[in-house]
């Protein structure tokens, strides 16, 4: 479903190469991302590519704890994508003021231009972007006549707001712009006339956020479990059929709503969540920075706590950010850089809220360290996997940053072939080869993981 990315190169000195339209640049050897050049412009230096084989934007969001910087971490991470000619998205979901302030305009539902157009801003309003999806299945009802005609007596403008409705509208309206799902959400969400390169979502808590970008594992283990149930039970054989088809009519490809038998449906979801849980786990479509403040120690334990939950529901922490809290700041010493071993940190400098920024100067300062970072060229240590099995010596090895080995609870299922793990508040069921299944007898914890040692029974 995604498009074809495309992103603007600016070069601010004269360069010897030069570029014809159709011709083929390689950029980001390391991620090993061909680019097609689309057009040029030979008066601003400036070279304009499309991506071969990269679909939908890039999505980044920022975790950290209250007071840390988030936001203007975030409204920073934007600015500076729109400078390099990146076509950059802000989405801001809070009322609180301060990308506002930071941007020199109040922020509505509907997009403002910034930069030349490079950067858009908007907030993300959910009685606003409720009466869409309530739109989609009205139209879908009307197809399949599920509700006989008692759908059209609710009018959106009426509805109000309920706990769980802000990040899952939050969702489709991401979906929208960097189409990670595939469709599953199609229609949810503020529908752009522009394709972006980079998406900057600055969202709710950092525990929520990590409920969303993570739900996409969960929603298959619910799915996978009300398939078994729905296809045991007289009522589930009954009412479910109707039910998914009215699903995806509203949300799924229209064109194949009334086509498709009821196991073609359980298995596309299937298929859609899984590209979900892919596409965060993809340093080139997702990437998540941990924000914190050197010199506050429950500031720089809460992101390492982050970290590891991040990990365990499944998303890709690029590396850790620390805004200077003025101009005369100093980095923090080496046990601070130690601390996040192995992600890259950097320190991104100070932002004054006297007046809007001069982000030209704002951004002229950022450190290359910082632009590696959020570039996604930063030469870090490699990054554990979340999950390692090492069958020879029948041990599964997971990576939990941040975490000690009390916080930490493991419980079996299913005969030994899978390995709950519950920590940070989330669990995770971990399906172990067949080669290993057997009992825990013994776990330890080094450094930044839990060694788990499986007993053959």
């Amino acid at each position: 479903m995604g498009v074809m990315v495309a992103m603007a190169v600016c070069f601010a000195k004269p360069s010897p190469l030069s570029f014809q339209t159709g011709d083929a640049v390689t950029l980001f050897p390391r991620h090993g991302i061909k680019w097609a050049v689309r057009s040029t412009r030979l008066s601003t230096r400036r070279v304009a590519v499309r991506a071969s084989g990269v679909k939908g934007a890039k999505l980044v969001t920022l975790v950290g704890k209250g007071g840390a910087g988030k936001t203007t971490a975030a409204v920073l991470a934007a600015q500076y994508y729109a400078s390099t000619g990146m076509r950059t998205c802000l989405l801001i979901q809070s009322q609180d003021p301060t990308a506002d302030v930071l941007l020199g305009q109040k922020l509505g539902s509907a997009p403002s231009s910034f930069r030349n157009g490079n950067l858009t801003a908007f907030r993300l309003e959910t009685t606003k972007m409720i009466i869409e999806p309530l739109a989609q299945i009205k139209s879908a009802d009307a197809r399949q006549n599920f509700s006989q005609g008692a759908l059209d007596e609710i009018k959106g403008e009426e509805l109000s707001v309920l706990p769980g409705m802000d990040p899952i509208l939050a969702m489709g309206a991401i979906e929208r712009l960097t189409g990670f799902t595939g469709g599953l959400f199609k229609g949810m969400g503020k529908k752009d006339d522009k394709d972006y390169d980079v998406v900057v979502y600055d969202g709710l808590s950092s525990d929520e956020i990590f409920r969303m970008f993570g739900s996409a594992e969960r929603a298959r283990w619910y799915v996978n479990r009300f398939r078994s149930i729905a296809e045991k039970t007289d009522a589930g054989r009954v009412a479910l059929p109707s039910v998914l088809r009215l699903m995806e009519s509203a949300f799924l490809d229209e064109s194949k709503g009334t086509t498709r038998s009821t196991n073609e449906i359980w298995d596309a979801t299937n298929r859609i969540l899984q590209r979900v849980v892919e596409t965060f786990q993809d340093p080139n479509r997702f990437s998540c920075f941990l924000v914190t403040n050197p010199s506050n120690s429950i500031s720089v334990d809460t992101a390492l706590r982050y970290w590891g939950c991040a990990t365990q529901a499944g998303v890709h922490v690029a590396g850790a950010l620390y805004p200077f809290s003025s101009t005369e700041a100093t980095p923090p010493d080496a046990d601070f850089g130690k601390k996040f071993v192995p992600l890259p940190v950097a320190g991104l400098p100070y932002v004054s809220f006297a007046s809007p920024p001069n982000w030209d100067e704002v951004v002229g300062r950022l450190s290359k360290e910082a632009k590696g970072i959020m570039s996604g060229t930063s030469q870090g240590g490699s990054i554990p996997a979340p999950v390692t099995f090492d069958q020879a010596a029948r041990t599964v090895t997971l990576f939990l940053p941040g975490f000690q080995k009390s916080d930490i609870k493991l419980s079996q299922l299913r005969g030994g072939a899978e390995l709950l793990v519950e920590a940070g508040d989330q669990r995770r069921s971990v399906v172990l080869p067949a080669a290993m299944r057997g009992k825990v007898s013994a776990a330890k914890f080094l450094e930044k993981s839990l060694v788990v040692t499986i007993k053959a029974i």
